[in-house]
């Protein structure tokens, strides 16, 4: 896709990067700590109201990501100025689940035109990101985490096979993962001049949707939009009962456009192949994770999702697991 040279400054300032301008939180002298990358830290928060900023702020976070629908440009830009008289940056909006792959072509074209409001609503948030979860399959015969062995068409992105071996039981599921995938690319690309109008990033995000499970497969969605203004949003935990978090972090590399953190204990005898754990006490390897992440060069926001310590617990363990020390100090916060 050719890319115009104000595009390219405005999907380089939306990602933290402008004219040599380090990313957000990068500081002259970032480059003696042990990492290369430069890492900031975010909370989830409904609005950005006086009392909401101020805690976060207190806590030692610079970042929020807010949630709430149905917000109005007005009151965006509103939050927008209590945030940064905080100190603050709304750096994202969770748009929400869209229901792209939904058979009635009405309620396509309401979503659509749902997440293009939203994607306002984040530009006067001063967001670079509007998080989407394009769509979700329920109903058919899904394999577990642990049988996935994907194969698809790189070009088409039509999948063939999803398990070793006989894949009939799940012949209706293929059916939909492929139907997902072509009408949620065809509604993405109807979004994609909103957001490079507003200058925001559609940051795709992967969820316990039962699409796109497996790294190479969703990197080649994500891709498969040849555009700029459509990232992958990657939650650490999310993925780790299909494949190692190491491995998502390397496949994606460069389509990563934010990051969210939460933990998984993966026991294969449980219905969902295990259980979300408070930070640290999960099977993900937090020293290793930090590592891979500055492998591949990622430079950005870090938003917790998850509810188990204070704020300022969580600042604590952000601030060891951006230098790549054990998150939890001898088993506790």
């Amino acid at each position: 896709m050719n890319v115009s040279r104000r595009d390219f400054l405005k999907v380089m300032a939306a990602s933290g990067f402008v004219s040599g301008i380090p990313a957000a939180g990068q500081a002259a002298g970032a480059r003696d700590k042990p990492f290369a990358t430069v890492l900031d830290k975010a909370l989830i928060a409904p609005i950005a109201d006086d009392s909401t900023c101020e805690r976060i702020a207190k806590a030692g976070f610079s970042g929020v990501e807010l949630t709430k629908k149905g917000v109005s440009v007005a009151q965006a830009l509103e939050g927008r100025r209590t945030a940064e008289k905080h100190g603050l940056r709304i750096h994202s909006l969770m748009g929400g689940g869209a229901d792209f792959n939904n058979p009635d072509p009405e309620a396509r074209r309401q979503s659509i035109e749902t997440m293009k409001q939203r994607l306002q609503v984040a530009a006067a948030y001063g967001a670079s990101t509007m998080l989407l979860v394009p769509c979700r399959v329920d109903d058919e015969v899904v394999p577990k985490p642990s049988q996935f062995r994907i194969e698809f068409d790189p070009r088409t992105l039509r999948i063939t096979a999803v398990v070793e071996g006989d894949n009939k039981p799940f012949a209706a599921y293929i059916e939909a993962q492929n139907k997902a995938t072509e009408l949620t690319r065809d509604a993405v690309n109807q979004l994609i001049p909103t957001a490079a109008l507003e200058g925001v990033i559609i940051a795709l995000e992967n969820v316990w949707n039962n699409l796109w499970v497996m790294p190479d497969f969703a990197a080649a969605f994500v891709r498969s939009f040849d555009s700029p203004w459509v990232k992958a949003y990657f939650d650490l935990g999310n993925h780790v009962r299909y494949t190692p978090t190491e491995q998502w972090l390397r496949t994606l590399g460069s389509s990563i456009v934010k990051l969210h953190i939460k933990d998984f204990k993966i026991d294969r005898t449980k219905k969902n192949d295990g259980d979300f754990v408070p930070l640290g006490k999960g099977s993900i390897d937090w020293k290793s994770v930090r590592g891979v992440i500055d492998e591949i060069g990622y430079n950005g926001w870090v938003t917790i999702e998850e509810n188990s310590y204070t704020d300022a617990e969580y600042s604590g363990i952000m601030d060891r697991f951006f230098a790549g020390q054990d998150i939890l100090r001898g088993g506790a916060v």
